[in-house]
């Protein structure tokens, strides 16, 4: 297995990229320390039961990890530690011996009543403890951040069926926090103050930016893009923008392992997949007679033709084969099903 004898470390390890990303590097034989932000247990047996496991002195709400320590492989080769975004140091003691760091912990808040400093400090004050532990690691190898599309296209440049939207491309702060884009000036400034701080520190850094991250998750509490598709489902929400651009969270989990370790992995990865309203529908339809739909024209590509285009070449140095939407849609249908989410 290619990470036998490897020890990493996973940020934020209960979340829904996260999850996944924890599941496949067990599987390839990788020992797992995995963050937790609220450590306290509401049920005292089983947080016995637990530090007898991983022989810590404080475990995990079961909501948070009980999805995580069910893993295959999670008794012999997954630890569990409290950390906190906003306390510097935190992270010392899980960064601590490790060959490399996975730094997924982030706010998710798209509502625009989000305040700014509910995402801002934490993304970019947690960022800089994250990386000031890494600094201090000299066995760490590669450090890998999972960033968002957010912080590339949010910059007031044109988006048009002829852009190609690439690795080279920024989101401008200033553009954003004019048009209080909260959450793209919160992945923003993150990325700029690691991409600064590794160059100062020499941490070989690599970082991801995938679209919105759809299929099955994990963890049993829904997050906000498999939420969104829930929404799709039940009628809630309907389809209204000329078109979604989806990635599967198992194929962004895979990326953050290759990310790490092939050797020449460098910069910064978009990792997107697309499909237009028409086909959205067609895939949903038939499993939510509650489908909220735009009008007869959701059914002609022509006024559904995507707003602009996303480079895939630097992503399939990855070696990453995207999984189709429909299979990503079906899975997480089945899955939220599974879940009792949905009932038909």
């Amino acid at each position: 297995m290619s990470g036998e004898g490897k020890v990493v470390a996973v940020t934020g390890a209960s979340g829904y990229i996260a999850s996944w990303l924890v599941k496949l590097l067990l599987e390839q034989g990788y020992t797992v320390r995995a963050s937790v932000r609220d450590p306290y247990a509401r049920k005292p047996m089983l947080n016995v039961i637990i530090s007898l496991f991983y022989v810590m002195h404080t475990t995990a709400d079961p909501r948070k990890t009980e999805h995580l320590v069910g893993l295959d492989g999670a008794r012999e080769r997954l630890k569990l530690f409290k950390a906190n975004l906003l306390e510097e140091g935190s992270f010392d003691a899980l960064v601590e011996g490790c060959d490399g760091v996975f730094h997924t912990a982030s706010p998710v808040l798209l509502s625009a009543h989000a305040q700014p400093e509910e995402l801002i400090e934490p993304a970019v004050k947690g960022t800089l403890n994250v990386l000031g532990s890494c600094a201090k690691a000299p066995s760490l190898k590669r450090v890998v951040i999972t960033s968002s599309l957010a912080s590339v296209v949010c910059n007031g440049k044109p988006l048009t069926s002829d852009t190609v939207v690439d690795e080279t491309w920024y989101s401008d702060p200033v553009y954003c926090e004019e048009n209080k884009l909260h959450y793209p000036l919160s992945k923003t400034l993150a990325e700029k103050v690691a991409w600064d701080f590794a160059k100062e520190h020499n941490i070989d850094l690599v970082t991801l930016h995938p679209v919105v991250v759809i299929g099955p998750p994990l963890q049993p509490i829904l997050n906000l893009s498999v939420e969104f598709v829930l929404n799709l489902l039940n009628g809630k929400t309907a389809i209204s923008e000329p078109n979604y651009r989806f990635v599967d969270v198992r194929d962004v989990a895979l990326a953050h392992v290759k990310a790490f370790e092939i050797l020449s992995a460098n910069g910064r990865y978009i990792l997107d997949g697309m499909v237009p309203n028409y086909e959205l529908f067609k895939i949903l339809h038939p499993l939510s007679p509650g489908l909220v739909t735009l009008e007869e024209k959701c059914k002609d590509d022509k006024p559904f033709a995507s707003a602009y285009n996303v480079s895939q070449e630097k992503a399939k140095s990855l070696g990453i084969s995207y999984t189709p939407v429909e299979v990503s849609l079906k899975d997480t249908f089945e899955s939220l099903r599974e879940k009792k989410f949905i009932s038909f």
